[in-house]
């Protein structure tokens, strides 16, 4: 990796030729590299998070790289690959045929020219393998990768490549949703069927969930049935331990113990409390706050175990372009699995 830090001032104010956190690195010499995915074809109700990886990206040049956590680590070099202006395209028109197919459905009744998902679940299907592919020829020349969404479903590709690789992992979802739906609307790569796809990956042996708290009969006995494959830390059992005088240290301890050496971790943003991203596609009241979620990728990297990828989706700002708090709390969140992850990987 070249060295481009003995002439870049941290303190400064980010460069506009700069990129991801102002800072002065290019995918050909950072370690890690961030995947943008501008795609929402299949989200169900807001949408808007198409727009998260251009708006974290703006509000990543507002954040400040020391780290009291993770001293120093933007010096092993992160950053993130162009917005595919050809993914944005296809997002605008399939997004339009989406809503007009869901609207169908909602309607429940029979239409002369009714639309078929097939189209929908082709491009999903094409990104997904978009994604990987991107994601491979990063991982082949031995950089670590993560992917900025987009809505949820657009981390598939990359647990597809890490799997590819032939070494079991796990993954720690956090997030206020279980994403265990099949084909939720006909959609086969629905943001909701996200982890239902992930686990068709057999080096995928565990999946850790927490911050759960909006699911269905369905997805409780897809649990059941997977023979302890998937661990589920709801929000309301979570802070009923914490009432009853737990503490969130011993608890994501136990979080820990479920994962294998190896981790992919899945940060939906609405797995934090909604007062941090009002503006996300599905809210849910309750979550995790925003040091909580530190605490925890504190403790995955003080456990010893690896962070061989991650995804963060879901982050949509406000139509007011006035208003950047989501893009703000996402960016600080990305810095954060930035850092973990590239501290975790320290040889």
């Amino acid at each position: 990796m070249t060295d481009n830090t003995s002439t870049f001032d941290p303190n400064a104010v980010s460069s506009i030729n700069s990129n991801l956190f102002g800072l002065p690195f290019t995918p050909e010499d950072a370690r890690l590299i961030i995947i943008p995915v501008p795609w929402e074809v299949t989200v169900s109700y807001n949408d808007g998070t198409a727009r998260g990886p251009e708006e974290v990206f703006k509000a990543s040049r507002q954040v400040d790289l020391y780290d009291a956590l993770f001293t120093d680590m933007w010096k092993e070099g992160i950053a993130m690959t162009k917005i595919s202006h050809e993914w944005q395209l296809q997002n605008e028109a399939l997004r339009t045929k989406a809503q007009q197919y869901l609207e169908q459905l909602d309607k429940d009744v029979e239409f002369e020219n009714k639309l078929n998902p097939d189209e929908i679940n082709k491009a999903c299907f094409e990104l997904n393998e978009w994604v990987k592919n991107e994601a491979l020829n990063f991982l082949e020349r031995g950089k670590m990768v993560g992917v900025l969404g987009g809505d949820h479903s657009v981390s598939l590709g990359l647990i597809q490549a890490l799997a590819a690789r032939g070494e079991e992992f796990g993954i720690l979802q956090i997030d206020a949703h279980k994403d265990l739906r099949k084909a939720f609307e006909n959609f086969d790569y629905s943001h909701a069927s996200i982890m239902y796809n992930a686990l068709k990956e057999t080096e995928v042996v565990k999946l850790v969930q927490v911050g759960v708290r909006d699911y269905c009969d369905e997805e409780v006995e897809y649990v059941k049935d997977s023979a302890g494959r998937v661990t589920v830390y709801t929000d309301q059992a979570v802070k009923d331990e914490i009432y009853a005088g737990g503490h969130w240290n011993t608890i994501t301890e136990k979080i820990i113990q479920e994962l294998p050496q190896n981790i992919y971790i899945s940060f939906d943003i609405d797995g934090l409390d909604p007062s941090l991203c009002p503006n996300t596609g599905t809210p849910v009241p309750g979550g995790l706050n925003f040091n909580e979620a530190a605490y925890l990728l504190h403790s995955i990297v003080q456990s010893g175990k690896k962070i061989i990828g991650f995804d963060l989706c879901e982050v949509a700002p406000s139509k007011d372009s006035g208003n950047n708090w989501d893009a703000n709390v996402g960016a600080r969140i990305l810095y954060k699995l930035c850092c973990a992850t590239l501290v975790s990987q320290l040889d």
